[in-house]
């Protein structure tokens, strides 16, 4: 089988890393792809991975380029592919590929239509208003306290977030992404939510328009630095399975959440087959929904792809073909815990060209990938060129073990500047020290 994969960053070589591993797939392009993603061996031949100097977002080239050579899949890792109708183009074309059309990726491209969904629909989710006037919008956020997160409607790279604990803070965000764009057209309009006090966590699941597969719980890491303290990032980091939520807990989601929600998918027409992953707030009040994505967390997906003892090929064309219901999910027991390396300056101006060194010294630990997100091959060696640059990603028995061993890879890693959290799964060791 033959299969493409967009996306260029550490969330697609993570895919690429495990569609390499199964048995069915014999040949495996990438675009654009990255440097390291051509260094991954496919199992069922030897051969590698290879690059398409195609633009995730250049969807005629992609069409033509699947037109001309056939891929049995494609799939699709980015938000902005899916927001401008890749699936769509690609169906039309008699091409197979995975991942929500245009329809349904508006659950992520405009959070002002996937907040008003879960209003229609009973989904428990924030207060909250959307605006296009300066004015009211402040007044909206002066009757919150100013305590409020307020977020672009469009995609803005996952940094389209400010979170406010004044109102003077919640007006500069308003001015920040509604007057003075800093989001671009993104930030035509602005959705102001109520502060959800609780924890976070990430939910992932796959979806093929009549059955959800859910995945096991995980928790990301937005703010840049230590204690969840400046500004919103792509993610830090993250680990899997995340220990706030039990059985009862997720059956609880399943039925207040997520069949709510594919039954509004079914009662508005919205066909919806791929990832779905909701942010989650676990209040006092029950779990609310911060946020839809339409497509696999960054870097989640390290981390979920680390502890799927599935073959991701066989999961995905179930999906594609409605017969999600037909193959069991199966996880690993172990824990898997990665941590990203990001450039400095990122989340803001950051620097590229750094060469990157300890690679190797990393490469022979057991249990242990480094997930590019953001580097080019320059002759023999590594160099930065994103601002999130790596995901070092262990898997061990227990989250503790798993956790040392992430850190102690990122130890062997250095490029100048470099920065990382230090609390990646703390809060997790913490609570789980304390039950």
């Amino acid at each position: 089988m033959k299969v493409l994969v967009i996306g260029s960053g550490g969330r697609e070589h993570a895919m690429v890393w495990k569609l390499a591993q199964s048995s069915h797939v014999t040949q495996l392009w990438a675009a654009p792809g990255s440097d390291v993603m051509a260094t991954e061996r496919l199992s069922s031949n030897g051969e590698f991975a290879e690059r398409i100097a195609l633009g995730a977002e250049d969807l005629p080239a992609l069409v033509q380029f699947a037109l001309e050579h056939r891929p049995d899949l494609t799939v699709v890792g980015p938000d902005n592919p899916l927001a401008l109708g890749i699936v769509d183009q690609f169906e039309k074309a008699g091409l197979r590929i995975w991942g929500p059309n245009q329809k349904a990726a508006r659950f992520e491209s405009s959070k002002a239509f996937s907040q008003q969904f879960m209003e229609r629909h009973g989904i428990p989710t924030a207060r909250s208003g959307t605006f296009t006037d300066p004015a009211a919008a402040k007044q909206f956020a002066a009757g919150l306290g100013g305590r409020c997160a307020v977020k672009a409607d469009g995609l803005a790279l996952g940094k389209g977030v400010l979170m406010a604990e004044s109102l003077d803070e919640a007006e500069q965000a308003i001015q920040q992404i509604l007057v003075d764009r800093a989001f671009g057209e993104a930030g035509r309009q602005v959705v102001i939510q109520e502060f959800l006090e609780g924890t976070e966590v990430s939910l992932h699941a796959l979806v093929d328009g009549k059955t959800i597969a859910l995945f096991p719980t995980s928790q990301d890491h937005k703010r840049v630095f230590d204690g969840h303290q400046g500004p919103n990032t792509g993610g830090m980091g993250t680990y899997s399975p995340a220990p706030f939520l039990n059985e009862s807990d997720l059956a609880k989601i399943q039925s207040t959440i997520l069949q709510p929600w594919l039954a509004g998918c079914q009662a508005e027409g919205i066909d919806y087959c791929g990832l779905l992953y909701p942010g989650l707030m676990l209040t006092a009040n029950g779990p609310k929904v911060i946020e839809f994505n339409v497509r696999f967390g960054d870097p989640e997906t390290q981390v979920y792809l680390t502890r799927l003892e599935n073959d991701l090929f066989e999961l995905l064309n179930a999906c594609v073909d409605r017969q999600l219901h037909t193959v069991p999910l199966r996880w690993s027991r172990q824990a898997s815990v990665c941590v990203v390396i990001a450039a400095p300056g990122y989340p803001g101006t950051y620097r590229k060209g750094l060469v990157v060194e300890g690679l190797d010294a990393v490469d022979i630990m057991p249990v242990t990938k480094v997930f590019h997100s953001g580097t080019c091959r320059v002759g023999s060696r590594w160099e930065t060129q994103g601002g999130r640059v790596l995901g070092v990603t262990s898997w061990r028995a227990t989250l503790a073990e798993a956790r040392e061993q992430a850190y102690e890879a990122v130890s062997r890693i250095h490029f100048a500047g470099m920065h990382f959290r230090r609390d990646i799964a703390a809060q997790a060791i913490d609570f789980t020290s304390r039950t």
